[in-house]
């Protein structure tokens, strides 16, 4: 006897996404693994399903024999001439099977194994709509807290934002709607595949920055650096690619209305937009504004930057708990050597230094080799005019060093 199961097989296409053929073959499955596990152990039933009609059969299947040995795989042709009158020794034949009445153990075993395959189903459709959303920002509901973890529903799938991966400062109540970067699609042995949320990844604010400044969208602006301290303060370094376009100007907005979005979204997290430079000086100079770096000594073997500000700037220059120091050194991938400038004895040699970078900057030269000239007494290009190699001669400066000032300088003069 045939069972209707049309109406389930429309559910489960409509609701389920899942398509009556998948349905179908889900279904013969499961009905035919429980009863030969249960009710017709031994026996060999074949079930089928028609996904255009929705009529579900079964039948058990036994070979006619003269001599029949096992009742459960052989049937005697008296018997088999009741169910089918033409049957002859050898043949298969077909008993068909009342589905409803396979008994209550096949049916809950059924109906569990069922459950099993449609939950995998809806996993992997519910990954193949956000397995291409990794490292975007996604919009969900707060549900649940589950031992200090933030359950949030994403539509059709289910996702954790650890304490980990939450802000300092963030808070949430059940049924408030929130932003986070879908940070992994995790595989768990004993969990299963599990949606990893982020609000403290420094990725979640580049993606914000990507939505809210249409110039970071078409990469007439990049973010060349970026380091963060969650909840409290982001250093971000832009560059643009036109020359009329400014970055910072960008991505502040009008008014600081972009940013103050952003900094909205991260709930007062403080964020600071800087032009980027490739040469670290500028960096610096940019990082730490409006402390001013004086004496500054590059070791590029250590990438380590030695550098002095004033006593009122050394503040600014560290931060709280050293927040503003850390986050530039994160920033520039350098290490930072701060130390508060002593004006009464060193004066001099930090003049000279300003001096000595300046010229550098000036005649294309090494800082090193400018500083000599500049201890002479030369703070300015302009001193070196008219001068030649014999006014160097009692200097102690090798020839060929001065030759090269000279030549940067009749050059810089001649450009």
């Amino acid at each position: 006897m045939s069972v209707d199961i049309k109406p389930y097989l429309q559910y489960l296409e409509k609701e389920k996404h899942i398509p009556k053929e998948d349905a179908c073959a889900l279904i013969v499955e499961a009905i035919k693994s429980s009863v030969e596990k249960s009710v017709m152990a031994g026996q060999n039933v074949e079930v089928t399903a028609d996904p255009i009609s929705g009529k579900l059969e079964a039948h058990v299947i036994y070979r006619v024999t003269d001599s029949a040995i096992d009742p459960l795989q052989e049937i005697n042709p008296v018997a088999a001439a009741l169910i089918r009158p033409d049957a002859k020794v050898g043949e298969e034949i077909r008993k068909p099977i009342n589905v409803a009445d396979l008994g209550r153990i096949a049916a809950k075993t059924t109906q569990q194994l069922l459950n099993q395959r449609f939950r995998k189903i809806e996993k992997d459709q519910v990954f193949q709509e956000y397995k291409d959303k990794v490292g975007d920002i996604v919009t969900g509901i707060v549900r649940r807290t589950e031992r200090g973890n933030v359950v949030i529903e994403l539509g059709t799938a289910e996702a954790v934002l650890t304490h980990k991966e939450r802000c300092h400062g963030d808070e949430f109540r059940t049924g408030d709607r929130i932003r986070c970067l879908l940070l992994e699609i995790r595989e768990d042995p004993q969990r299963g595949r599990e949606f990893v949320l982020s609000r403290a990844n420094p990725a979640f604010v580049r993606r914000l920055l990507e939505l809210e400044v249409a110039e970071i969208a078409d990469k007439t602006v990049t973010i060349a650096a970026m380091a963060r301290d969650p909840g409290y303060r982001t250093k971000i370094a832009v560059d643009s690619r036109d020359p009329k376009v400014d970055p910072v100007g960008a991505c502040v907005g009008a008014r600081g209305a972009r940013v103050r979005n952003i900094v909205k979204e991260l709930g007062g997290e403080k964020i600071d937009i800087i032009r980027y430079h490739p040469e670290p000086l500028k960096l610096l100079e940019e990082a730490i504004r409006p402390a001013k770096p004086r004496n500054v000594r590059i070791d590029e073997r250590s990438r380590s930057i030695f550098f002095e500000v004033d006593e009122d700037d050394m503040r600014i220059a560290i931060g709280s708990k050293g927040r503003n120091a850390r986050l530039t050194s994160k920033l520039m991938g350098w290490g930072l050597n701060i130390q508060k400038a002593t004006h009464a004895a060193e004066s001099f040699e930090a003049k000279a230094g300003d001096a000595a970078v300046r010229i550098a900057e000036q005649l294309a030269l090494a800082p090193e080799l400018v500083a000599k000239f500049v201890g002479l007494g030369i703070s300015s290009v302009e001193a070196l005019e008219g001068a030649t190699v014999e006014d160097f001669k009692e200097s102690g400066i090798p020839t060929e060093e001065v030759e090269a000032v000279l030549a940067a300088y009749a050059k810089a003069r001649r450009a």
